[in-house]
């Protein structure tokens, strides 16, 4: 299959590597030629992963985004959050019918991506579908080089439009075999998003230590029995919320994670995760994405649509606060939000009807 992954983080670099193994055609798309390095000439990445080291050919390495997508079924995107309405902005004016865009995790990206594309006047008949995750734990090891910890076994995956959901499944399933798992919609989807359950509460709760240390762990370190119980009463809210909107199981809690191996990662991966050390790493408060992608988007997403339905949601919106004060910030006016997306009037009829049919 042909496949375009786009953007230059851990994510991208750990998909390209999958991807060209698995025996794919991948188009690897970044807007700064220069930003490639090494990989821009070898067109080669090493992968390491606990098969050991060794060398991936790529297809084509390249900053023509219409090069990229030329002929690409599917166009794998795990770029941060708050890069989603300037990257569907650059696609609009490339795709073609039938293509799949998957956001690994999305945050209602999709929506607001195909928002975009309508807007800068793109008609084609495309899918943006999203999951929980991303597909990987993995970090940068230096130019041209990934690590891979562990690879997602699981993925709830919904569609939007979610009329075109058994198609973009199919397709996406070629990249992922034997771990995308169904949802309804997207906005179920996106209520999968594990990144503002785990990491609200990991970044705001050890904001002391991340200041005071040059690198911290917040997994290994700052994950203490006082944070885990902060960890399940906001998946509480997220899980009531699932239901209330009618959203079947299973809803992944995030306990699974840390003590069965039936989360999205399977096996040990915590475990795997902390040994590995690579998240012994800088943090800054202000600037990382797990304050600016994870609590601005992500958690201000979850608080408005627990408004919106009506759900209590007190820790969701009390770490909200907190955050926003610690950083000097207003993420309930910054942040992505239903009614931000101009969906915030929409009855539960009518969510449902968009989250069917796409926009009109």
């Amino acid at each position: 299959m042909k496949i375009a992954v786009l953007g230059g983080g851990n994510g991208s670099h750990a998909a390209v590597a999958d991807f060209s193994e698995a025996g794919h055609e991948v188009r690897f798309w970044r807007r700064d030629r220069a930003a490639f390095g090494p990989v821009s000439d070898s067109r080669s990445l090493t992968l390491v992963d606990s098969s050991g080291r060794r060398e991936v050919k790529i297809a084509l390495v390249t900053d023509d985004l219409g090069a990229a997508l030329d002929g690409a079924e599917l166009i794998v995107a795990p770029t941060p959050a708050f890069a989603q309405a300037d990257l569907a902005a650059r696609l609009a004016p490339h795709l073609a019918d039938g293509q799949v865009i998957y956001l690994p995790p999305g945050t209602f990206g999709s929506v607001l991506m195909m928002q975009v594309l309508r807007a800068e006047g793109c008609t084609a008949d495309v899918s943006i579908a999203e999951t929980g995750t991303l597909p990987w734990l993995t970090r940068l090891h230096g130019p041209g080089t990934v690590a891979i910890t562990t690879r997602a076994t699981r993925l709830p995956t919904g569609v939007f439009p979610a009329r075109n959901t058994d198609h973009a499944l199919a397709v996406i399933s070629e990249a992922f075999p034997g771990a995308i798992e169904k949802v309804e919609d997207a906005l179920s989807a996106a209520l999968m998003n594990a990144g503002p359950i785990i990491h609200p509460p990991l970044i705001v709760m050890n904001a002391g230590p991340i200041q005071h240390f040059d690198r911290w762990d917040i997994h290994n370190e700052g994950t203490q029995p006082t944070i885990r119980r902060v960890h399940d009463a906001l998946d509480g809210e997220r899980i009531a919320l699932r239901e209330a909107l009618g959203y079947a199981a299973p809803h992944f809690p995030l306990a699974d994670h840390y003590t069965t191996s039936n989360w999205m990662y399977g096996n040990l991966a915590h475990d795997k995760l902390v040994d590995s050390g690579d998240w012994h790493e800088h943090l800054d408060l202000e600037t990382h994405r797990y304050m600016l992608e994870d609590v601005c988007l992500g958690l201000a997403f979850l608080v408005s649509v627990a408004e919106w339905a009506k759900v209590p949601a007190p820790v969701a919106a009390g770490l909200l606060a907190v955050a926003g004060a610690a950083v000097g910030r207003d993420f309930r006016t910054e942040g992505r939000t239903l009614g931000g997306l101009g969906l915030g009037g929409l009855d539960r009829g009518a969510m449902s009807a968009l989250l069917s049919e796409g926009l009109t």
